[in-house]
């Protein structure tokens, strides 16, 4: 028996977003226990544009990650790190209390980031790492 067989196979989740297909990354990607969340954005998958306000972002990018952790058998409250990132330092004052609505449960430890993104509209954009099981 060497190492490889006791590795977990993975899951690859998607949203079917037209960003993943055009930069070919998945959603999410769930390893054992452990589910990797990529960068997410604000989109309204509903109307297909991206909401002005940072605010409706970050609510949009709350209900993708805990859509997609559902599907991988986890949730919020699995949530153990966070990396967030902003536009501009004004985008996470903005941001701040409904990061804590989103997030604050799980406790998380975060990193923000002032980034410049690929397109214009992003103004918020989340990664998230869960272990599933451990928030109770």
């Amino acid at each position: 028996m060497t190492g490889h067989d006791m590795v977990d196979k993975r899951q690859n989740f998607s949203t079917g977003s037209h960003y993943e297909k055009l930069l070919g990354h998945s959603r999410a990607v769930k390893v054992g226990a452990t589910v990797y969340v990529s960068g997410t954005v604000g989109l309204n998958y509903a109307t297909g544009a991206f909401p002005e306000d940072p605010v409706e972002q970050i609510r949009n990018i709350g209900d993708t990650i805990a859509r997609v952790l559902g599907e991988a058998g986890s949730g919020m409250q699995d949530i153990v790190q966070i990396t967030t990132y902003v536009s501009a330092p004004q985008v996470f004052e903005a941001i701040t209390p409904e990061l804590k609505r989103i997030f604050g449960d799980a406790g998380p430890t975060n990193t923000g980031i002032v980034v410049g993104f690929p397109f214009a509209e992003v103004k918020v954009e989340i990664s998230a790492i869960a272990v599933i099981g451990c928030g109770g």
